[in-house]
């Protein structure tokens, strides 16, 4: 039992040395200094940089201060060259793509317009196709209107394609008539050709 009390008292004295350094020594000491960063910062002083000039001014801690510089300007010159060459990359992309844009605009202009051209060219010739078929249907008129004494030997003179196209539009009674007044050989040619055509 006499060691259990003497245990205690040793743990008591181990702690009350404890107790008193921290009492006495350490939260003074932390107190002391917070106090004096405190008075230094509302006097207008960064303690932190004058620190940092008079580190650098011992033999052993500047050394540690200027490699660290050395280091980060380097490391941001080599960071700003890789961000450069970066930025140029891109900048070089974009002007590809822009002249493909500008590629594709072009192609698309020149679509559009040979569209129209080719519309107005439709167009004309339906317009000139709508004409041709009124001027045949017209020369149709006419010799239907003629005598066939008169148009018989006018078609026989014509080559075998257009007088087969205005005899396939004559009417009926009108064809008649003109391959009576026809030659028998270039009648009966037609009238074959006809009938092939039908």
């Amino acid at each position: 039992m006499a060691n259990v009390i003497e245990e205690q008292e040793q743990t008591e004295k181990k702690f009350n040395k404890f107790q008193w350094f921290l009492f006495v020594v350490l939260i003074p000491l932390l107190f002391a200094i917070t106090l004096g960063l405190i008075v230094a910062t509302v006097a207008g002083i960064n303690v932190f940089e004058t620190s940092k000039e008079y580190g650098q001014k011992l033999p052993f801690v500047s050394s540690l201060f200027k490699e660290e510089e050395v280091k980060s300007v380097e490391e941001f010159e080599k960071n700003i060259i890789s961000l450069e060459a970066q930025i140029k990359d891109r900048e070089a992309k974009i002007e590809q793509l822009e002249l493909e844009i500008d590629g594709k605009v072009k192609e698309v202009e020149r679509g559009k317009l040979e569209k129209e051209q080719l519309q107005i060219q439709i167009d004309e010739l339906l317009s000139i196709q709508e004409e041709n078929k009124r001027a045949f249907k017209d020369i149709v008129k006419t010799y239907e209107t003629m005598s066939a004494k008169k148009a018989a030997p006018i078609i026989a003179e014509m080559t075998d394609k257009e007088a087969l196209k205005i005899l396939s539009n004559l009417k009926a009674d009108t064809l008649a008539s003109v391959l009576e007044n026809m030659d028998a050989a270039k009648a009966a040619k037609y009238t074959e050709k006809l009938t092939n055509e039908e």
